[in-house]
C-alpha cells in the first residue's frame, strides 16, 4: 500500500500523487493527514483503494469512475458529487449536497446527512445511518435513497422518478412527494443494501416515498402545484 502524506503537500500534489499511484497499479492507496481539505481524490478515472485517515472538506471524490474510497472521518460539501461508478464511504458525517447528481454507484455516510443529500440524483445509491436535512432528495430523477434515520422537511421535493427509504420519521414531504407501500422487492433491495453497509436498522420499520407524478408534465388546472415547486 502506497501512503501519502498531505500535510507538506498542496491539494493538487496530493491529486497528482494518487494519481500515480493508481496509474502504477499499486492496488491501494492511504492518505494521511488530510487537514479536511477541499477537493481531495476528485476525478479519478479508474477502479483503485483508497483510505484517507481523517476528515476532508468540499466536494472529496468527486467526478470519479471506478474508486472505492473509505474516509475515516466526515466530509464537507458535495461528498461524491457527479461519481459515474465506484464507492465513497464515509465513516463520519457529510455536508451539504451528499452524492448530488451521481450517476452509478454508491455513496454511504454512516452518520448524518445535512441539507440537500441527493439533490438532482440520476442514478446509483445513497444510504445515510443518521439523520437526513431539508430537501433530501429535490428534484431526483433516479435512483435510490436510503435513509435510517429521521428527515427534515421538504423529503422528496419535486422528485421526477427513484425511490426513498426511510426508516425513522419524516419530517415532511417536498412537493409532489408521496408514501407507498413496500413491495416484497422492496424489502430484499433493502436488506440486501443494509448487511452489505453494517448498518443495523430493522427492514420494517421503513416507509418508501416516490414521485405522485403531478411534475412530469404541464397541466394549467395543477398550476397551484407548479406554482408552490417554482
Amino acid at each position: 500500500m502506497v501512503t501519502i502524506d498531505c500535510a507538506k503537500a498542496t491539494v493538487r500534489e496530493v491529486n497528482i500523487a494518487i494519481r500515480a499511484a493508481i496509474a502504477d497499479a499499486t492496488g491501494a492507496v492511504r492518505v494521511v493527514n488530510p487537514g479536511a481539505r477541499h477537493c481531495l481524490a476528485v476525478g479519478m478515472l479508474r477502479p483503485a483503494r483508497l483510505r484517507i485517515e481523517g476528515s476532508v472538506g468540499y466536494y472529496c471524490g468527486g467526478m470519479g469512475d471506478g474508486p472505492a474510497i473509505e474516509i475515516t472521518g466526515s466530509a464537507g460539501w458535495g461528498l461524491g458529487e457527479c461519481i459515474l461508478s465506484g464507492s465513497i464511504v464515509c465513516r463520519g458525517s457529510a455536508g451539504n449536497g451528499a452524492a448530488a447528481s451521481i450517476r452509478g454507484g454508491t455513496v454511504a455516510v454512516h452518520g448524518n446527512a445535512a441539507a440537500r443529500a441527493g439533490i438532482s440524483l440520476k442514478g446509483g445509491v445513497l444510504l445515510i445511518e443518521g439523520h437526513a436535512g431539508y430537501m433530501t432528495g429535490f428534484m431526483m430523477q433516479k435512483g435510490t435513497i436510503v435513509i435510517c434515520g429521521d428527515t427534515a422537511e421538504g423529503l422528496g421535493d419535486s422528485m421526477y422518478a427513484g425511490e426513498i427509504f426511510v426508516g425513522g420519521r419524516i419530517g415532511g414531504l417536498g412537493n409532489d412527494a408521496k408514501e407507498v407501500e413496500l413491495t416484497a422487492a422492496d424489502r430484499a433491495q433493502l436488506t440486501q443494501l443494509l448487511e452489505q453497509h453494517g448498518f443495523d436498522h430493522p427492514v420494517g420499520a421503513f416507509r418508501k416515498v416516490v414521485s405522485a407524478g403531478k411534475l412530469l408534465n404541464f397541466n394549467k388546472h395543477d398550476f397551484e402545484v407548479w406554482r408552490v415547486a417554482l
